[in-house]
């Protein structure tokens, strides 16, 4: 089984910064992608940023320019760091792995989520 651990979530004002992490039980190098999403109150899980692990990244439009996302294969670890933060960012933040199986079904492991507050 694998567990991800996220850290890093807290208050910050408008225009602040945050860094999370994301610690894995498993070698990242075993996945296919990692992954952060989030989910505000009475809205949908998006997927916020991602990176492959030949280290292509996507971003989510509203993200874009703000945050980036980067691995450090020999901790294990993925970080997004998040600058010019704005009220709307406000959410639960999740680490995500996702690796494809030979035989079967992709699968997906989640952390246990890290609240963001944006707010003055």
């Amino acid at each position: 089984q694998v567990q991800l651990v996220e850290s890093g979530g807290g208050l910050v004002q408008p225009g602040g910064s945050l860094r999370l992490s994301c610690v894995s039980s498993r070698s990242i190098s075993s996945f296919n992608r990692m992954g952060w999403y989030r989910q505000a109150p009475g809205k949908q899980r998006e997927l916020v940023a991602a990176i492959t692990s030949g280290d292509s990244t996507n971003y989510v439009d509203s993200v874009k320019g703000r945050f980036t996302i980067s691995r450090d294969n020999a901790k294990n670890t993925v970080f997004l760091q998040m600058n010019s933060l704005k009220p709307e960012d406000t959410a639960v933040y999740y680490c995500n792995a996702y690796v494809m199986t030979f035989l079967g079904p992709p699968r997906d492991y989640w952390g246990q989520g890290t609240q963001v507050t944006v707010s003055s």
